[in-house]
């Protein structure tokens, strides 16, 4: 009989963190070592093992990384907030560089494949949508720290995926993560004004589909750069209005703004999207269209209320 494969996964209290545990514990031959900052805030908490990990320290990701020598690592932990990297400068680069330094020294001693989220905002949005190859121009502190980390994995030889993805959405256990779907959904509940923006161009990645694509790069330890998100292209408040539609909610809370007039501390690239043909091929990549995906989070959402 085969030995269990080991995964590690950190950050697991976030919201992909939180997706690839459930999707995880019940595969066959898997051993599970969810790792967060703090407690576990995951509803079920059987089926895995919860350590909590600060990976800013490198003392403790040795330890952990040592104690259970696991076959690979799906590294979700990260300070994603592109504002508060461009004032908070030494935690961004402390949680989203150094970090990934220490994951890359420990996983070499152990010859441990690690995979490594990383953003759509390495790119300056000149030419979306992008492909792999496309040649990364960071706007933001955030994005810089990004490419920096990717730099750090490409350079260390260290066995390794690379996973980009565009704004994730989906429903948390305990409902305290927002995303772009949550909050059009949780605002115009409440009928608050918001303001969306009319001049930036993504496409939303369902939580579901991105961890599948993760586990996949996991267990296969498939090597290099991927792009992984949804297949559509959409304005930030087309995106809100449908949402709006699908929850059936009164859009005129919608207020269209413009990059310039919101003025956000941190520059963000107009026009994202990626190619996703090299993660259908090798990652067996399959997303939902963005109607599933909020057919999805509405069921989710039920359940979540209960």
């Amino acid at each position: 009989m085969s030995k269990k494969k080991t995964i590690l996964v950190t950050g697991s209290n976030g919201l992909l963190g939180q997706k690839i545990i459930y999707a995880l514990k019940d595969i066959q031959g898997v051993f599970c070592i969810s790792t967060s900052r703090g407690e576990n805030r995951m509803r079920i908490q059987e089926g895995y093992v919860y350590e909590s990990l600060d990976i800013s320290d490198e003392t403790e990701v040795q330890r952990i990384i040592e104690k259970y020598k696991p076959d690979a690592v799906i590294h979700t932990a990260a300070l994603t907030n592109v504002d508060a990297c461009e004032s908070r400068r030494e935690e961004a680069k402390r949680l989203n560089v150094d970090a990934v330094a220490f994951l890359i020294a420990a996983c070499k001693k152990y010859n441990t494949h690690l995979v490594h989220l990383s953003t759509d905002f390495v790119f300056d949005g000149e030419k979306g949508p992008y492909v792999e190859s496309d040649i990364p121009r960071p706007l933001s502190y955030y994005a810089e720290t990004k490419f920096q980390a990717e730099n750090l994995l490409l350079e260390s030889g260290l066995s390794s995926t690379i996973i980009r993805t565009i704004i994730i959405y989906g429903v948390v256990d305990d409902n305290s993560r927002s995303n772009v779907v949550l909050w059009a959904v949780n605002s115009l509940r409440d009928k608050k004004t918001i303001t969306v923006i009319n001049d930036q161009f993504r496409s939303p990645t369902l939580a579901e589909d991105l961890a599948d694509a993760c586990i996949h790069a996991a267990l296969n330890q498939s090597q290099g750069i991927y792009h992984v998100s949804g297949r559509e292209l959409m304005c930030i408040l087309d995106i809100v209005k449908i949402t709006a539609d699908y929850f059936q909610l009164d859009s005129s809370y919608i207020k269209s703004v413009s990059s310039a007039e919101l003025n956000q501390p941190a520059r963000r690239p107009a026009v994202t999207g990626f190619i996703i043909e090299k993660a259908e091929r090798q990652l067996d990549f399959r997303p939902h269209s963005f109607l599933d995906g909020l057919a999805l989070v509405k069921k989710q959402l039920l359940l979540v209320a209960h």
